[in-house]
């Protein structure tokens, strides 16, 4: 049971989280912090969190889990700014989508605290932001990725295991580097196709006619194109290094695409594109094991 969580920033997954553990009978009380106080006003009246302050030193007082679920590029600042005023048993996490940099800055900025941080990332979420987006079930069957290192407490990544686990998810742990390329992957780069693709067409004279008859394949690749830009730079620049080397990857089946298609190669487009659809098919095969 935690008895008093501190969350920074309560958005879709801040808010989701805290919805999920308070349906869980697994918090006692929730505190919510950001920069936005409208935001946290329209969390406390939804019940997502109990009270609310703007103030990251008030917000940790008193907590026995901290839950940092603020943009990739603000992270550092939360913990500069609680470094000093962490209890000396208090667990600390986060939710961030690139590790390797959000490591670093624990590291550096944590100091004894360091031991009791367990980085973590949900792999669930939608392409609406904000609390109002939140909802209880958001994590229920999906995997939560937890990348200790060899300082981190055992007990506390045990009690961060349990907290992910009382939410309905899936719990693994995985390497901090191998999450940030197979993220880069299999969410960085479709989001940074997506931008491209939209932005592409945008940029169309012809944009106003071309969006009108768009059909259902181009919504369904899209939809993530509606998220957060500002979250998805963070994130491109934090998992800078593994997000070049997937574009890379890409860009070379990209160019045999590009020059069956130019050389009229129709039996070498059909194998990519066989070759496309049987991993597809077995990939979500065992997405759905």
């Amino acid at each position: 049971m935690i008895h008093r969580l501190c969350i920074f920033g309560v958005g879709l997954i801040g808010g989701s989280l805290a919805k999920a553990l308070r349906a869980a009978s697994a918090v006692d009380r929730i505190v919510g912090c950001g920069r936005t106080e409208a935001n946290l006003v329209r969390a406390v009246e939804l019940n997502v969190i109990d009270e609310y302050t703007l103030d990251p030193v008030t917000a940790v007082t008193g907590a026995d889990m901290i839950v940092v679920a603020v943009t990739l590029g603000a992270t550092r600042s939360i913990f500069e700014q609680i470094t000093e005023h962490i209890a000396p048993t208090t667990i600390l996490t986060d939710v961030g989508s690139a590790k390797a940099r959000v490591v670093d800055a624990a590291r550096e900025c944590l100091g004894e605290s360091f031991s009791r941080f367990v980085p973590g990332h949900p792999i669930a979420g939608t392409e609406k932001s904000g609390v109002d987006a939140a909802f209880e079930t958001l994590f229920c069957d999906h995997r939560v990725i937890l990348t200790p290192l060899v300082e981190t407490n055992r007990d506390a990544l045990k009690v961060v295991f349990e907290m992910w686990q009382a939410t309905g998810a899936d719990v693994v742990e995985m390497a901090v580097q191998r999450h940030d390329e197979v993220l880069a992957a299999t969410s960085h780069l479709p989001h940074m196709l997506a931008y491209a693709l939209v932005d592409c067409l945008a940029e169309s004279d012809e944009s106003n006619e071309i969006f009108t008859y768009a059909a259902g394949g181009f919504r369904d690749f899209t939809r993530i194109a509606s998220s957060d830009p500002a979250m998805w730079c963070d994130i491109a620049i934090e998992n800078r290094d593994a997000l070049l080397s997937a574009l890379n990857s890409f860009t070379v089946t990209y160019g045999k695409l590009f020059d069956a298609l130019e050389s009229n190669d129709k039996d070498q487009l059909l194998r990519i594109f066989t070759r496309a659809k049987n991993a597809r098919e077995g990939a979500m095969i065992k997405i759905t094991e």
